[in-house]
């Protein structure tokens, strides 16, 4: 299939028009719903990637944890020219790279596998310690989960390890719309804070309280920002 490239009149609100090109009997619409404007604002004022640079060493690096309910993903991905707008309407297709998880091997842009719970924040651990050791220190890496991941000991074994080895070119995007079966005294940030971590809570529809989490100082030590929406029902 041949890439073009992204509309450059693509703006957010236009984002639900392209999400509805998808169809393929999706369980997640929710998941869905509750990190488009997370990921708007990272792919079109934060991450220092594009399609002419998916595959460059020194690009910042965003992994999909949350990849059970792809659909906003995808639209932004199509949105920025990662891939042909036209691919959205094969989605879960027999024959189209756009499945209900995404795969690194198929999409332009894709980073990893996911959508299996508790598995992204340890491999964003892995990509910014591998990006360490090879002395690429400007890469940023980026990694969106949601609150009910943290209901799985693999991402508490990851922000333990990634704040006392001072990750500081790790950011963390929270998505809490209170699916979580367990909490914390003080909320989210706290569990990261009492990791080492940089950590905020922000309203997650609100873009620019968004942009500004996201580009907050955190010298030393990985950031985590907890994107609030609206509950999940």
């Amino acid at each position: 299939m041949t890439q073009t490239a992204a509309d450059p009149e693509v703006r957010h609100q236009d984002l639900g028009a392209l999400v509805g090109l998808m169809n393929g009997a999706e369980k997640h619409a929710p998941a869905a719903a509750s990190t488009l404007d997370v990921l708007w604002v990272l792919y079109d004022r934060v991450l220092r990637v594009g399609p002419g640079t998916a595959g460059a060493p020194g690009r910042d690096r965003f992994l999909l944890s949350k990849g059970h309910g792809p659909m906003a993903y995808y639209a932004v991905l199509a949105a920025k020219g990662f891939f042909p707008v036209d691919w959205l309407s094969g989605f879960a297709a027999y024959d189209s790279p756009l499945g209900h998880h995404p795969d690194r091997t198929l999409i332009p842009g894709v980073e990893i596998g996911s959508g299996s719970l508790g598995h992204g924040l340890p491999l964003a651990v892995g990509s910014a310690l591998g990006l360490r050791a090879q002395g690429l220190d400007d890469p940023a890496v980026w990694v969106l989960i949601g609150d009910a991941e943290l209901d799985e000991g693999s991402n508490h074994e990851a922000i333990a390890y990634a704040g006392s080895a001072g990750l500081e070119r790790l950011h963390t995007v929270v998505i809490d719309n209170d699916s979580a079966t367990h909490g914390w005294r003080g909320g989210i940030a706290s569990r990261f804070e009492a990791a080492g971590w940089s950590a905020v809570t922000v309203d997650g529809r609100d873009h620019e309280a968004l942009y500004a989490a996201f580009t907050t100082p955190h010298p030393g030590r990985p950031h985590a920002v907890v994107a609030r929406v609206e509950k999940k029902r």
